[in-house]
């Protein structure tokens, strides 16, 4: 299973579009993470105006950022972005 962490914050349409469009892939099997930028300070200065971001989680616990997918994916778009961004 792979893991993903989305870093987002409420209110954001994009945010909630691309955490929407996770939920609904089935190939691979994800498991989604979403944390709340506004909760803790590292992470609203590091990610404020970039949500939303999303990044692997790796073996060795280590955190990989993955390309901005565009907002304009459809599912399967994304599931084939997904493919090709977990490979490199």
């Amino acid at each position: 299973m792979i893991q993903l962490i989305l870093y987002s914050k409420p209110g954001c349409h994009l945010c909630e579009g691309l955490q929407e469009k996770l939920e609904q892939i089935q190939e691979p099997p994800l498991q989604l993470e979403v944390r709340d930028i506004t909760i803790n300070d590292a992470w609203f200065q590091a990610y404020q105006y970039e949500v939303p971001v999303l990044f692997q989680m790796a073996a060795d616990a280590t955190e990989k950022q993955l390309p901005r997918p565009s907002p304009r994916l459809s599912v399967e778009q994304l599931q084939k972005f997904l493919h090709k961004s977990l490979k490199a």
